[in-house]
Parts: C-alpha cells; sequence; structure tokens
C-alpha cells in the first residue's frame, strides 16, 4: 500500500482567498476531521500551520491532515450557516456537537367545558387549547402542572374517563379537583379556577396573590375563618412556588445562557423565561477536542440549538462574543424575527445572568465528580501521588471565617465510588485566636483523630489539607503526637496550596517532605484532588455562612425602621407569615405596596446580616 503524501500547506495557502467562508480538513482515510468557519479564510487557516505556539491538540489536529477543502461565501453569517450545517451532517471528530433534537415540551390547557392540562410536544396548534412553554425539560414541567393543579384543582383524567364517571375519583378525596366529572362543581366556578391558572400560567403571580389576599380578607371580615385559611394556605403555596419558579418580572420572552470551562470540559446552563417566568433551566456538557473560549462554545451552541429551537427575542449570554453581528445575522435567517443578544447587562437582568453562571459552576461541579468520570480520576491521583495501594477513605480539612469571626473548619470524606455525604462533619472552632488558621487547623485534627488512634480501622488511608507548608507541617505534627504512622507506612498526607499564579489547575501539591508535586493542568488525578479540595471548601464556608447569620440575626420584623403596623401585616399576609418575609428576596419584597428598593434592602438585609 502506498504511503499517503503529507499535507503540503504551503502550497495550500498559496491558492486561497482572503474571502469568507467554509473549510473542512480531511485525513488519509477520506474522513472529515473538523469543520470551521472564518471571515478571513487565508489569515485563519494560517493560523494552524504556525512555527510555535501551537497547543499539543491543534497539533495532533494538524498532524491527521491529509487535504482542506474550502467553500467560499458572500458573507461571515452564511459562512456560519454553512458550518452549522455540515457539522451536524458530518459530526467531525474534532468538532463539538451540541446533541439537542427533542422538540422541547408545552403546556397545553384545552377547549373543553371543563379544560384540562397535558403536556404537548410539537409545534402549538391554537384550535387545541392555549400553550405555554416551552419548558427545557420533561421535570420542569412536569413540577408546573403539579402545582398548577395542586393550587386550582383542575382535573387532570382523559376525556373517556370524565365523560364515564359515575363517581368522584381519589383526585377529588385529596381535594386536587373539584370533581366537574360528577357535577360537584358547575362549569362558571370551574371556570374561575381556569382564570387563576391562566393568570399564574401567564406570569401574573403579584396579581394573583393580591387577588387572593382581597378574598381572604374578606372572608375574615364576614367571619368565615376556614374559609379564609384555605385562602391562606393557597397564598403562601403561590409564594413558594413561584419562589422556586424564580419569578423574575420580566417582560416578554429571555433565554438566558451561561458557559463554564475547566480544563477539557464545559457547561453549558440555558435558562428560558417566558412571560416573565422563569420555565428551569437545562445543562449541556461537552468536552472540547481542541482549543477553545467560552465565548466560542457559545457561539456554537447558539447556532446549533437554535437551528432546532425558535429562538425568544432577547438572547443573554455570559461572555462577549467575537462574532455577534454575523450571529444575529444567521439568527435571524433561522428564524425570520430579529434577535438581541447581549452581554452587559444591568438591574434583574444582571442578577439572573449571575445566577445561571453560579447554576453552570455547580453543575461542572456535579458533572466532573460523577461516577462515570471518578474511576479514571482516581487511578491518575493514584499514579501522580506515587501511592503503594488505593485508598479506599479520603478525608480533606478546610477552614472558613470572615476576619475571624465564627471560624469553622469541615472534613470532607470520599471513597472509591465519590463522596460519603453522611460522613462530612462539620467543627465549630473555639479558643484560639481570631484568624489563626494554623490552630485551627490543630484544634480539627487532634478532635478528628485523638478519638480514632486507637481504632486504625477508622483512620483514612489519604489526608489532604488545604493549605500550604504551615498547615501540612500541623498535620504532621498533630498526627505524630497521637502516634499515628505516616509516610507510606499506613495512610498519607498532603497539602494543596495555591500556586505563584494562584490559578486553578496550577496548584502545588506539597507531600510530607514538602517537595511540591508538578502535574499537567489537564491531568485527571489533579481534577479530583481540586474537586475534593473545592468541597470542603463549599462545605465549610457554608456552615461559617450559616453560623454568621446566626449570631447577627437578633431583631425582628417589627424593629425595622419605616415598617408600621400596617406594612407589618400586609408583608405578613402575602409571605404567609415571619419565615416567608426572611425567605423572600429584594425583588420579591418590591412587589408589597409602600414599599421602595431601599426599604426591601433594609428587610432583606436585617434577616441576612
Amino acid at each position: 500500500m502506498s504511503k499517503i503524501p503529507k499535507f503540503d500547506h504551503k502550497a495550500f495557502l498559496a491558492t486561497v482567498s482572503s474571502k469568507p467562508g467554509v473549510y473542512r480538513m480531511i485525513d488519509g482515510h477520506d474522513g472529515v476531521i473538523y469543520v470551521g468557519k472564518a471571515k478571513n479564510l487565508k489569515k485563519r487557516l494560517s493560523s494552524y500551520f504556525r512555527n510555535t505556539g501551537l497547543s499539543t491538540r491543534i497539533i495532533s489536529l494538524v498532524n491527521n491532515i491529509r487535504r482542506i477543502e474550502v467553500a467560499n461565501t458572500r458573507t461571515e453569517s452564511e459562512a456560519l450557516l454553512l458550518e452549522n450545517d455540515l457539522i451536524k451532517n458530518l459530526n467531525p471528530r474534532y468538532n463539538i456537537l451540541f446533541r439537542d433534537d427533542k422538540s422541547y415540551p408545552y403546556i397545553c390547557l384545552t377547549k373543553h367545558d371543563f379544560p384540562r392540562l397535558r403536556v404537548y410536544r410539537g409545534k402549538p396548534d391554537k384550535r387545541k387549547g392555549s400553550f405555554y412553554g416551552p419548558f427545557p425539560s420533561a421535570g420542569s414541567i412536569r413540577y408546573t402542572i403539579n402545582h398548577v393543579q395542586r393550587m386550582f384543582q383542575l382535573r387532570n383524567c382523559e376525556d373517556s374517563a370524565m365523560n364515564n364517571r359515575t363517581r368522584a375519583c381519589l383526585q377529588y378525596q385529596i381535594k386536587r379537583c373539584t370533581g366537574p366529572c360528577v357535577g360537584h362543581t358547575d362549569k362558571e366556578s370551574y371556570g374561575r379556577q381556569i382564570e387563576q391558572a391562566r393568570m399564574f400560567l401567564d406570569g401574573k403571580s403579584s396579581e394573583l396573590i393580591d387577588q387572593q389576599i382581597e378574598l381572604m380578607e374578606g372572608f375574615s371580615a364576614s367571619l368565615e375563618f376556614e374559609q379564609a385559611a384555605q385562602v391562606r394556605d393557597r397564598i403562601e403555596t403561590l409564594r413558594r412556588v413561584t419562589e422556586k419558579q424564580f419569578v423574575t418580572n420580566f417582560d416578554g420572552d429571555i433565554d438566558i445562557i451561561a458557559c463554564e470551562l475547566r480544563q477539557d470540559f464545559s457547561c453549558i446552563q440555558l435558562f428560558m423565561i417566558r412571560n416573565g417566568t422563569s420555565l428551569g433551566n437545562k445543562p449541556f456538557y461537552n468536552r472540547a477536542k481542541i482549543d477553545t473560549d467560552a465565548a466560542g462554545l457559545l457561539e456554537t451552541f447558539i447556532m446549533q440549538h437554535y437551528s432546532h429551537h425558535p429562538a425568544p427575542p432577547e438572547i443573554i449570554v455570559s461572555h462577549a462574543l467575537e462574532n455577534v453581528d454575523a450571529l444575529v445575522e444567521s439568527l435571524y435567517r433561522l428564524n425570520q424575527s430579529r434577535i438581541r443578544i447581549t452581554h452587559n447587562v444591568r438591574d434583574k437582568r444582571r442578577r439572573a445572568l449571575e445566577n445561571a453562571i453560579n447554576n453552570a459552576k455547580q453543575a461542572l461541579d456535579s458533572y466532573l465528580l460523577s461516577a462515570s468520570m471518578l474511576n479514571k480520576r482516581y487511578q491518575n491521583m493514584i499514579e501522580l501521588l506515587h501511592l503503594e495501594s488505593p485508598p479506599q477513605r479520603i478525608e480533606c480539612f478546610d477552614i472558613s471565617h470572615t476576619m475571624g469571626e465564627s471560624t469553622k473548619a469541615s472534613c470532607v470524606v470520599f471513597g472509591r465510588e465519590g463522596a460519603i455525604k453522611n460522613e462530612y462533619r462539620r467543627y465549630n472552632i473555639t479558643d484560639v485566636q481570631a484568624g489563626d488558621d494554623y490552630a485551627a487547623m490543630r484544634q480539627v485534627l487532634e478532635r478528628r483523630y485523638r478519638k480514632r488512634q486507637d481504632s486504625p480501622e477508622l483512620l483514612p488511608d489519604l489526608i489532604l489539607i488545604d493549605g500550604g507548608k504551615g498547615q501540612l507541617g500541623v498535620a504532621l505534627d498533630v498526627l505524630e503526637s497521637l502516634n499515628i504512622p505516616t509516610v507510606k507506612e499506613t495512610l498519607r498526607v498532603f497539602g494543596i496550596a495555591k500556586g505563584v499564579e494562584r490559578r486553578p489547575g496550577h496548584e502545588d501539591i506539597l507531600d510530607e517532605e514538602m517537595s511540591a508535586l508538578r502535574f499537567p493542568s489537564n491531568s485527571p488525578g489533579l481534577l479530583l484532588i481540586q474537586q475534593i479540595r473545592d468541597e470542603a471548601h463549599r462545605f465549610a464556608i457554608t456552615g461559617h455562612r450559616q453560623a454568621r447569620a446566626k449570631t447577627r440575626r437578633s431583631s425582628r420584623l417589627e424593629e425595622i425602621p419605616g415598617i408600621g403596623v400596617k406594612k407589618r401585616q400586609l408583608l405578613l399576609n402575602t409571605f404567609g407569615g415571619l419565615q416567608g418575609v426572611q425567605a423572600a428576596g429584594i425583588e420579591e419584597l418590591m412587589q408589597i405596596k409602600g414599599i421602595n428598593r431601599e426599604t426591601a434592602q433594609a428587610i432583606y438585609d436585617r434577616f441576612h446580616g
């Protein structure tokens, strides 16, 4: 068999124009391994063949190239559309493909004398009823339908079941349906239930709660306390549900897309807001096969996602996009409607974007710790740390405080299958000088292992200390004083110190000799160590914040300046009591008549410190 000649990039580049277009990189087996687009083809393709500055993954891609085919386009937006089609049809090895071919479900409120709610997939048809959505996942739509039926007692049975019933079903007995099938409610009364459900689904929860408050006060005035109590419970349920659904008070439809990128792995979180209410979110995980950044991933996702699904008028993204104009033009061609893509947003849009970013970070943390990924990282960690045998139990410690206030220590426990959360422990650190992390670490380790020094079966095989040489030295000193053998005998101890650059992936792992072990930043074993350390930090800081809030929260609602008797009563009625007021956010508090942002901030600060 004749050898396939190496790709002559110099001769090829001499033939390439500087126009926009799409290129396909093809290997020796005539398979397309990468599809890309460029505003300037010659400039973009030349960048792959530089003598310096190429990553190992780009070098791997280039070494597999045997020829490149290009297709010129008139505009960059045409190149985006063509690239998107080629990636979906060819699925090249080095490209990222976000698979999301399923249609998103809608809630359909049917057109009947006694309408019911049902899940509907496909293009909405107004002849069949009123549609709400789309929802990003089956879980979010089931959650919404469940609570709408519970709050407004709508039927969920099929027409055939309703038309042939002779007595009410269990849903009526548990007060989740008013029993229209056997005449326990009439069309007019059921219609009022439907209108309330419509208001909720249309994002008009504030107006609905106001109506319910008036109704409750009317029942109370006429001494109908049982009915007033039922309405009060409905108000509380409405408040809890709208809080969980992140009612945002936006107008119209918006998608919020946040990207978190860590080493090779990425998570894109899509939050869908319709009629001012968040219908839920959906994460998309992927692993980059060549170098990319968050902005590039967002552009790829937006093109692929909205070629399958209708785009809302506004899309908010977590990173500034380089090709935003071409992207907007491409989406217009796909959706036949103008779409705005924004990054620098303020006020409630900014808060919603920050929420999406935090969700993306947390989702990626969970994904990287999942059982399917754990084994590979675990085995690599054993090799990196030169462990003689696989550790069956890993314990990691961290200290958290604010200027020495409410110091907490955490101990998280991991095994071969991942986190063992029922064995996590927090420790209150007392009788140490404020801010003395070494003394705090000494106290928690002594308390943890003094009880275990005579029970080897309770000791871990590996201890990780979040800190540098000082904290690691304290740990070794404590174990020695307790006569617990270390260093290649019973257990190993390592410190996790922030490197010179103080960036994730650049930590120094210190062994018992205080020597720094350096690993590749994308090492699976290092990633596992980082995740265990991050979990210990999360667990410690959560406990610290709870303790700090407890010490600072001593006042009550009536002690807040500017809150008189009427406003206090209105707050308690709206949120179902003091606990509801404490749980409310600033935007929710501002919905109360007579409470501006300054007063809402004062209420929030009083309970949250």
